[in-house]
This record gives structure tokens, sequence and C-alpha cells, in this order.
């Protein structure tokens, strides 16, 4: 369908059904309005209809402001209508439509603060983020696409990530962090508690083994057994010490949790799996704004300020399917 004009159909017959529609509802309030002109009333004089024995109902006309305030209503549609979309596929005499106005909005606005993010555009990451005006004018690029997710202060939430800290599962250099907001990232942990999988006795001893490697609280026997179902059905993802790789699967011997660290929480996780997304900002935002946004993000604190070697790809096991990128940012 094409969104040029607000009032598009995908058949001529709807365009006319509105129409006709439109119009006689209008014309039929004009003609009412008429024919209660000529009506012949008796004013002061009841029509010999009563209410709580006193409330009497009288046969008086309207009154002439507000008689005329309705023919001006009327005759108000129809010079609107005449003029702008609204009857069916007509696009009114002077050619209004939504999108045109936005584009005349967006060309102005373009014009005016165009130069600002071109001249930060042509400026490094680094030098953007500690400029006082790029950090305001990323701040608002912030609040507006961003904070839903991560928080106005951007400290995340149960299952969106932390930008203010050093843990980045998709690294946290400029470039990497641009690429997050530019391309977006998928991520997800496949479900262990599917057969022929984990049973939920052995989930169980994965998840106190993953609670010890953090230093949290475990059941001693469980962790010793949960080590053993870890090597064979975590490693190959989050590597043999637990601590993942980039882009890979998170790291698990560290303090962040996305999903929650008690044991219930990382049961779930095995058990059912994580699904999380960033959708991508780059084509909406384009690369002026990417750029100065990137800025504002890595100068949070979270970013790093070399960037990190790539990960090396996970071996195809049948043990290990694609790993949990989704419990980390």
């Amino acid at each position: 369908m094409d969104f040029k004009n607000t009032s598009d159909f995908v058949s001529g017959f709807w365009s006319m059904y509105v129409i006709v529609i439109t119009l006689v509802s209008v014309l039929g309030c004009g003609l009412l309005l008429l024919l209660q002109d000529k009506a012949k009333t008796n004013a002061g004089q009841t029509t010999g209809h009563v209410w709580d024995e006193t409330l009497e109902e009288y046969n008086n006309p309207l009154p002439n402001w507000w008689r005329w305030m309705f023919y001006i209503t009327v005759v108000f549609s129809l010079v609107y209508l005449a003029l702008y979309p609204g009857l069916g596929n007509m696009a009114g005499s002077f050619g209004w439509t939504m999108r045109g106005q936005y584009e005349t909005e967006m060309k102005k606005a373009d014009e005016q603060y165009g130069p600002i993010f071109k001249k930060f555009q042509a400026q490094d990451i680094r030098a953007v983020a500690a400029n006082s005006e790029a950090k305001e004018m990323g701040q608002r690029l912030f609040l507006t696409y961003c904070a839903q997710c991560h928080g106005s202060d951007a400290k995340g939430a149960k299952g969106f990530p932390n930008l203010t800290d050093q843990d980045w599962l998709f690294g946290g250099t400029p470039d990497q962090i641009k690429e997050s907001i530019a391309k977006g990232r998928d991520a997800a942990m496949p479900a262990k508690g599917v057969k022929p999988d984990l049973n939920g006795d052995q989930i169980k001893d994965l998840a106190n083994y993953v609670r010890s490697l953090s230093g949290l609280a475990a059941d001693s026997i469980r962790v010793q057994r949960g080590k053993e179902q870890f090597g064979a059905a975590c490693s190959a993802c989050h590597g043999a010490d637990g601590k993942g790789m980039l882009g890979v699967a998170p790291n698990l011997s560290d303090k962040v949790w996305l999903y929650g660290s008690s044991e219930a929480d990382i049961v779930e996780t095995i058990a059912k799996g994580r699904i999380n997304r960033m959708p991508a900002f780059g084509e909406f935002l384009g690369d002026a704004k990417t750029h100065l946004l990137t800025a504002y993000v890595y100068g949070l604190g979270g970013g790093t300020k070399e960037d990190a070697p790539a990960a090396a790809p996970a071996p195809a096991t049948e043990a290990a399917a694609p790993a949990a990128p989704a419990e980390k940012k």
C-alpha cells in the first residue's frame, strides 16, 4: 500500500464507501437543521410532557446563536474536506499529506542541526565522548531511543544489560558499541530442559556449579556433580573455566547476572533457555546520530579503552548448541 496519502485503500470500492458515508452524514446534518427552521413551533406553549410533577417541556425554537453555530460547523466540514484529505482517496486541493509534513519538518531540522552532527561525526568517538555539548545531545538521543529498555540511567534491568559497567558480551570498544547500535544483536541460550538433554536434578546440579563459579553459596555435593555436567553441556561455549567468549557466551565467573543469580533463576535459564535481541538503529538514525549515540554510551564509563581480540568460533559439537549471548550485553 502506498502511504503517500493518509486515506489510501486497497480498492476503489472502500474509497467511494467512505466518500458517500461522510457526505451523507454532513449534508444530512445540514438538512435536519433546515427542516427544524421551517418546522412550526408554538413559543411559550408546552408539548404536554411533564416530569417530576412540575418539569415541563416547552415547544420553543432553538436559539439563533445555537442554530448558526451548527450551520457554520457544516460549512466548515465541507470546506475542510475540499482542502484536505478526508474523502476516501481524494487528496484535497492543498495536496497535504502527513508524510509530506514529516519530510518538510525533517528537512528543516536537518538544515538546522545537520552541521552540528557532521562536526561531531568527523571527530574520534573518544573525543566526542568528552565534549559537553555532545554529551547533552547524546543523552537526548539515548532518552528517546534507548531508555525504554536500558533505563534513563543506562543501568538496565532484568533482561536488559547495564551499559555503565565493564561487562560486554559483544565488546565495549567504540567500534564494537557502534556496531551493536547500528546493526543490532541477536542472542540465544538453548534450552537444556528438554529431552534428551538434562533432567531436573541434573539442571539443579549444574545451577549450583554455575553459582559456585562466581563465589555464590552452593551445595558442595551438587557442585561436584554439576562440574561434570558443565564440561559436557556448557564448556564448548562458556569455556572450561566458565569465563565465556566474546560474542558467543557470557562470563559465568563474575558478579554480573542479567536474569538473576538465584538458584531458581539459573535453573530457569538452563531449563528454558533465553532469547534476547537488540534492535538495529543504524538505518533509522543515520551515521551521524549513531556516531554521537555511540560516544554517549562509551562515555558512560563502561566502555573499554582498547580493542579486544576477536573470539575464536565455538567448536560444533552435539553436546553444545550456540550458548547464551542473551545473558550479557
